[in-house]
């Protein structure tokens, strides 16, 4: 019980002990400006958020301290120990220097990867030139443990969160627009790793816990490990870890594919866990368990996008109606009893084609109408529907066709740029709604953004 309580006190000194604390600070405002991106777009698209970004940012500090701690506290019961000089750090600097290339490249499969490559290569050159190189004493074993361990609480995260600031996005596929997801989360844990340290080392004083053996521990006994807890003073140490889950989807729901994508994430990290063994059987055992970490993840990652691939698109709007993608938080028509994947038949027994179309019919009839819902379980239904005078609807449907001028690229793109190509998008469709209105154009208006 001891050690669990070491292994707390250390966690929770990294959430309120300098100099730590200014890097939570930091990741804090690093997150939540993230987020005020998100709602803004999603204000933007919709009317209305579907998320505040104090919400979302809440969620990822409260469940990235949940998460550090049940994955500090697995690290530390199985015996997961790192000498002194290690280089263990290295892995969350790799980390960072990768992301800035490749964002996704933010995973610790990569990082670990390239981590374990240079200690094989530096033992290589010490097998051939004996000592002369020792920069790195890091285990491949316990490294792979930590990178399967971090995988496992990814995963856990992505289920319960990872829906959580999905932006609504389109395709064309087969001449048809698909809506879909683009999920992004980021969680920063606080994590507490065992680092076995000489009796002269100043950072004993310095933001760690000295701890004594339990009987019973470590779970894992690598002769390694044992040698190394025999040999030194054993202290927990704090770190800070961002873990990051970033996906598209057109086939399946925001919590159908968190869910989706954190089983394969959860089953990768029992996988590398398990696999970690092999690096106990000498070099060879090492370089297969490296090459496994990227290789694997890889792997899972295809299988999800063949997976995507094949399905058959959930969002698509026909003849019959349009679909409801996304709904703000606030809609009105929730109220009514539409959700997303509702589908739009008609309007006051009209045929609708676009948002335009909608706000005529609702102008023409003081803001009252009768509009025919399928919804998502295939039940039609009438419903009596009071709109009020200058609000969104709060609604996004999947258009049937969208012109090539009104093409937003997102990816990649600067966040600004792509907000102000948002904002003219939306000036657009304004200006066509009150044309409409005045009676200066036909019922073939093409509604600019297919927003509502």
């Amino acid at each position: 019980m001891g050690l669990f309580i070491y292994t707390l006190r250390s966690v929770s000194g990294a959430i309120v002990t300098p100099p730590l604390v200014f890097l939570l600070i930091l990741l804090i405002m690093i997150l939540h400006s993230k987020n005020k991106k998100v709602v803004t777009m999603q204000k933007i698209i919709l009317g209305g958020s579907v998320n505040s970004s104090i919400e979302l940012t809440l969620s990822q500090l409260v469940l990235g301290i949940i998460g550090g701690i049940i994955g500090s506290i697995i690290l530390t019961s199985l015996g997961v120990v790192f000498s002194e000089n290690s280089g263990i750090s290295y892995l969350f600097v790799i980390s960072i220097l990768l992301m800035l290339i490749r964002p996704r490249l933010i995973c610790f499969s990569y990082s670990g990867a390239i981590l374990g490559g240079i200690v094989i290569i530096i033992k290589l050159i010490n097998i051939f030139i004996p000592y002369s190189l020792g920069v790195f004493d890091l285990n491949i074993f316990y490294l792979a443990i930590l990178i399967g361990v971090f995988h496992v609480i990814e995963g856990i995260l992505v289920i319960v969160d990872g829906d959580r600031g999905a932006v609504p996005v389109f395709t064309n596929r087969d001449n048809k627009i698909l809506g879909g997801y683009a999920l992004k989360r980021y969680w920063a844990l606080p994590i507490a790793i065992i680092i076995a340290m000489n009796g002269n080392n100043s950072m004993l004083s310095y933001m760690t816990e000295s701890i004594s053996n339990p009987d019973w521990w470590p779970l894992i006994r690598l002769p390694y490990g044992l040698a190394l807890i025999a040999g030194s003073i054993i202290s927990i140490v704090p770190f800070y870890m961002v873990l990051g889950y970033s996906s598209i989807t057109f086939t399946k729901s925001k919590r159908e594919k968190a869910i989706s994508s954190g089983v394969h994430i959860l089953a990768y990290g029992i996988l590398l866990t398990i696999s970690a063994q092999i690096a106990r059987f000498g070099i060879i055992g090492e370089v297969f368990v490296v090459i496994f970490m990227p290789a694997a993840h890889e792997l899972m990652l295809k299988l999800q996008a063949d997976r995507e691939k094949k399905q058959v698109a959930k969002f698509v709007s026909d003849e019959e109606g349009l679909v409801v993608l996304e709904m703000s938080a606030d809609s009105r028509m929730r109220e009514f009893g539409v959700d997303i994947q509702s589908k739009i038949l008609s309007v006051n027994g009209k045929k609708i084609n676009s948002e335009a179309q909608v706000y005529s019919i609702l102008k023409e009839n003081l803001y009252n109408a009768v509009l025919k819902i399928k919804d998502s379980h295939g039940m039609v239904k009438d419903i009596q529907f009071r709109h009020n005078k200058n609000t969104r609807l709060g609604i996004l449907v999947v258009p049937r066709n969208v012109s090539k001028e009104d093409i937003v690229p997102v990816d990649g793109g600067n966040f600004k740029n792509v907000l102000n190509s948002l904002k003219g998008s939306e000036n657009k469709v304004e200006y066509k709604i009150e044309k409409e209105n005045d009676g200066k154009h036909d019922k073939d208006v093409k509604n600019k953004d297919n927003k509502m």
